[in-house]
């Protein structure tokens, strides 16, 4: 191992689960109660939680040890971690990574920001410990380590924030989700490329074809090399990207919920529609348009038990939802 590190998150085969599940039971460790755990202990000086996803969590200063020491030679049966720049050069090679923040969302802006990496910076944002920002589990964590990444990156980030009333009417010209986060994530890359003019390759995660993307390019982005893919976030700057887009998405939400009274909650709980409630009571549907993603069925679920609808706030139409026809076996 190089530097050591008080956290790492591992995806685990179903056996090596099994096996570090073992050790969990069999060895001298504390065990303890976490959701959505298959197991999880506390050792010396570290915490390890095995996921039922298949990844495995190593918390706190003994962590790097742990790892070194326990899990690699009796799981993974190689020295893997610490050694990330030999087994995968690209990761520090100049690239940008992009994501989004406020995609799930009824509430809210979507958020996309690029970060750009040479070697140098991603290794300073992995000393800060960047990662995905779906990992960091308060607001104020993830606003205090946006703040460092935006010290570091200097100018060498951009994040583009599409507000509820512009993103409305996005979604009313394209009529898909996918075709704003292609649009969104092109804006970013070209903003990018601005300050970066010789950022070689631009990485995000999957979410549609690579095609939209590069038909939402303008002149400048199509020389740029686009790679999408699964799970992309465990890419340093797609994780700094990801936290400075939540960041972006927590400002917004706040600055929203002060213009209209109310702490707007995030996602689409029974907890947002209650909101979204109070929100139609006191300033009608119409509202929707400015504080809301209104193409999300919570808008239809709020304003039916009022006697109220789309057509009597002004609001778009629903989406149409194409109803599920299987496909015919093939003729054999």
């Amino acid at each position: 191992m190089t530097d050591k590190k008080n956290s790492y998150t591992i995806k685990l085969t179903p056996d090596q689960m099994d096996a570090a599940a073992r050790i969990l039971r069999e060895g001298n460790y504390r065990p303890r109660r976490v959701e959505y755990a298959l197991a999880a202990a506390e050792g010396e000086d570290c915490q390890i939680v095995l996921y039922q996803s298949g990844k495995c969590l190593v918390q706190g200063k003994g962590a790097a040890d742990w790892v070194t020491f326990v899990l690699e030679p009796q799981v993974l049966g190689e020295a893997r971690l610490g050694y990330e720049d030999v087994l995968n050069p690209e990761a520090n090679a100049p690239h940008m990574g992009v994501d989004e923040s406020g995609k799930g969302d009824f509430f809210g802006p979507l958020v996309i920001a690029a970060a750009y990496v040479d070697e140098t910076i991603a290794k300073d944002l992995k000393a800060l410990n960047v990662r995905d920002s779906k990992t960091i589990t308060t607001d104020k964590a993830a606003q205090d380590l946006a703040k460092k990444i935006r010290t570091r990156l200097g100018d060498k980030f951009v994040v583009v924030s599409i507000g509820p009333a512009a993103y409305n009417r996005l979604y009313a010209t394209m009529g898909s989700v996918n075709r704003i986060l292609a649009w969104g994530h092109a804006r970013a890359i070209e903003n990018l490329l601005e300050k970066v003019p010789t950022c070689p390759r631009a990485l995000s995660d999957q979410f549609g074809p690579e095609q939209q993307i590069q038909r939402a390019l303008q002149q400048k982005g199509r020389k740029i090399k686009l790679e999408q893919r699964h799970k992309a976030e465990s890419d340093v700057a797609v994780a700094a990207a990801s936290i400075l887009a939540r960041s972006g998405f927590l400002t917004a939400m706040d600055k929203l919920g002060e213009k209209y009274g109310v702490k707007l909650p995030k996602g689409a709980s029974d907890k947002v529609k209650q909101v979204a409630g109070e929100i139609a009571k006191k300033h009608g549907g119409a509202a929707f348009l400015d504080v809301a993603k209104c193409h999300f069925k919570t808008t239809d679920d709020v304003l039916g038990p009022l006697g109220k609808s789309r057509a009597s706030e002004n609001l778009p139409a629903a989406p149409e939802r194409k109803a599920f026809v299987p496909r015919r076996p093939a003729k054999a």
